[in-house]
Parts: C-alpha cells; structure tokens; sequence
C-alpha cells in the first residue's frame, strides 16, 4: 500500500479492513509489510470478482473495521490452552486484537520447534498475568520477521 494510505489505518500490526475493489465488496487483513506499512493480499477469488488479473491497475477503497472480528485460533494453540485452564481463562479475557498479536507471534515463526517454544512461552506468560506479547515487533520492521511477498514478474 502507499505509504500515506498506510499510515492512516490505527495499527502498524494487522488490520481488519472492508472496502471496494474495482466497486466489489471485500472484508480483509491489511499484513505488515516490515517497512512500517502494510500490504493487502488480493484473493484469486476477489480478483476473478473484481474482473481484474495481476498487474492491472484498479481502484481501491478500504476502512478499518470498527470492531476486529473473532480470532481463529490455530489447533496447537487451542491445545495448549485447553491443556491449561489458567492460560484460557486470561486468554478468554483478551481482546481481538490481543488474541491476534499472540497468534500473529507464533506464526511468525520459521521452523516448528520455534513454533513449539512460543506456544509454550504464550500459555506461561498467560498464567503469569500477561496480556500482550512482550517481545514481538508487530510492524516486522525492528525484527524483520514480517515482510510482503515480492511482486511476480
């Protein structure tokens, strides 16, 4: 996204967004792109929708949700959380936008044991009072861990 549309929207993190595409109705998450901005990814259905293919130009026009809709909570998180009734009742307790700053963390990870140590790190801060996660950098520009995927040819 242009950098002065970017940094209209309330997060350097995610963002839930609804807008128009080429005048077709869309929900969806603006990503961090690591440089202080987002990007959005558009769906081969919203393309075939909008009747517009890779490369072409079109208009857009997005908003923030007011209200961030309900989190998916990936299976091996929702275990470990199970598997501890602490960590659910803080976790249940945690906003949307908590809830998708935690997730975002963990899979922000590149391999599965890292993956593994930050579920269990996730359930252990829960239990010890922590509500948001305290050492991730949502934008991906300090950690380079986010980045938007490079354009195709």
């Amino acid at each position: 996204m242009p950098k002065v549309a970017s940094a209209k929207v309330p997060s350097r993190g995610l963002v839930s967004v609804v807008g128009t595409l080429n005048g077709h109705s869309f929900r969806a998450t603006l990503e961090p792109d690591g440089q202080k901005g987002h990007w959005l990814k558009v769906s081969v259905r919203l393309r075939a929708t909008a009747g517009v293919a890779v490369g072409e130009r079109v208009t857009l026009e997005i908003h923030p949700l007011e209200r961030e809709p309900p989190t998916r909570v990936p299976p091996d998180l929702r275990r470990a959380l199970a598997a501890s009734p602490r960590a659910q009742a803080l976790w249940s307790g945690l906003t949307a936008r908590a809830r998708r700053d935690w997730i975002q963390w963990i899979r922000a990870a590149r391999r599965s044991e890292t993956r593994a140590r930050r579920i269990r790190n996730t359930c252990e801060m829960l239990v010890a009072g922590k509500r948001r996660v305290c050492c991730f950098d949502a934008s991906g520009f300090y950690s380079k861990g986010l980045t938007a995927p490079k354009a195709a040819e």
